[in-house]
């Protein structure tokens, strides 16, 4: 009897066939998988197609982009090194510091001179005041002027200097004319106190001796001088002295006309007793230089004149005025050295009195004609002090190696 086919039992309505499938079970208590392993789980975002021609524009823009030399406004300036930099900023502030101090030179001076006297309401306190205003601006201009430097800086890196060089500059050019010459007069003596009290007393000695040279009289000696400038030129080197300085010696001692004189004295600086250990050495320097074409024996003359007024100069702890004196009074009796220390006197001013047998002029003198020779130096030939703003204008000159130290 055929047997009839039986259909499996469907699964409830709602129920897919596949869910059933999952659920079955193995025999021996194990979960049975699903036969479909291959479903593909559904994705986030389907892949697109690589455009590798549009990645590699966007790379090589990238690129373009992150590049040190595309960029725009300051990258295009040539840049600067830092030593020239730091260089620039060391002449600033160089400058800056001379600027101050010009401006406080001229301040103090000028207030030393305006308020000079002993008063304390009318002289004393303004001057004190002067001081706290001079602090007070130099303050005030500091501020003023890293302030302005922001600006020029931005304008070019060397704006700030060059401002700084020249506001220096024209401070200097100021310094030199002759109306500032008593300002810083005044400041010197208020600095120097005594000493430079002193050497003003005798720069004027020195000043009214210059009055008193005749014009011919200049001229003559003038001419004189040109005739050995090289010979003490060359000695004024070697013995590190003023060149006029040892010029105006010669003119006191010779003016310039060599001779053998009775009292012993020989030559254009006309020397008496040189030491031995200097005339040997200077013996040594001479053997070892060619001869000189107009006279070799003026150029031994001329080194031993340098050499014993170094030598006295030295003796006189730098003082020239009194190395000046010492020359003139030679070793006698122990010199001017035995002689101060005889009463006591540590100056020129203190051993005048003291000073009754031997020539107290003598120094001003040599001063004088050494000022002679350095104005004409200076301006081609002699001025006479009494004209016009002459005195000014020689006073600023200054006497060679007076108040040297």
């Amino acid at each position: 009897m055929p047997m009839k086919k039986v259909s499996p039992p469907q699964p409830p309505s709602g129920q897919s066939s596949g869910a059933s499938k999952a659920k079955a079970v193995k025999p021996g208590g194990s979960h049975q998988k699903s036969p479909r392993k291959n479903i593909a789980l559904p994705s986030a975002a389907p892949e697109k197609p690589s455009r590798p021609h549009v990645t590699a524009g966007r790379k090589t823009r990238a690129a373009k982009k992150k590049s040190p030399g595309k960029k725009k406004g300051a990258d295009n300036k040539p840049r600067l090194s830092r030593r020239l930099l730091l260089s620039s900023f060391v002449l600033e502030i160089a400058a800056l510091i001379a600027i101050g101090l010009m401006a406080t030179v001229a301040a103090l001076g000028y207030a030393a001179m305006r308020f000079s006297g002993l008063s304390l309401a009318t002289n004393l306190l303004p001057f004190a005041a002067v001081i706290l205003a001079v602090i007070v601006a130099c303050a005030l201009s500091l501020a003023l002027w890293f302030f302005v430097r922001r600006w020029l800086v931005r304008l070019h890196p060397f704006c700030a200097a060059g401002l700084a060089l020249a506001l220096a500059v024209a401070c200097g050019f100021v310094a030199s004319q002759p109306d500032f010459f008593p300002i810083y007069e005044q400041f010197r003596t208020m600095v120097g106190g005594r000493e430079e009290v002193a050497r003003r007393q005798l720069a004027h000695q020195v000043y009214a001796a210059y009055r008193r040279i005749a014009p011919r009289d200049a001229e003559d000696m003038l001419a004189r001088e040109k005739l050995y400038d090289q010979e003490i030129a060359a000695a004024a080197r070697v013995y590190q002295i003023d060149q006029d300085l040892l010029s105006g010696l010669a003119a006191v001692e010779s003016s310039f006309l060599p001779r053998s004189s009775a009292d012993g004295g020989d030559g254009l600086f006309q020397i008496t007793s040189v030491p031995k250990a200097i005339a040997e050495a200077i013996d040594r320097q001479l053997t070892a230089l060619p001869p000189s074409p107009p006279d070799a024996g003026q150029r031994r003359n001329a080194l031993l004149g340098a050499a014993t007024l170094a030598h006295y100069i030295g003796i006189m702890n730098g003082d020239v005025f009194l190395g000046l004196l010492a020359y003139n009074i030679g070793p006698k009796n122990g010199g001017l050295h035995s002689i101060m220390e005889q009463y006591g006197a540590r100056d020129f001013v203190a051993i005048q009195p003291y000073l009754q047998y031997f020539p107290r002029d003598y120094p001003v003198k040599v001063f004088a004609w050494a000022l002679l020779f350095r104005i004409a130096r200076i301006t081609g030939g002699p001025l006479l002090y009494q004209d016009g703003t002459n005195a000014a204008r020689i006073q600023a000159i200054g006497i060679p190696g007076l108040g040297q130290r």
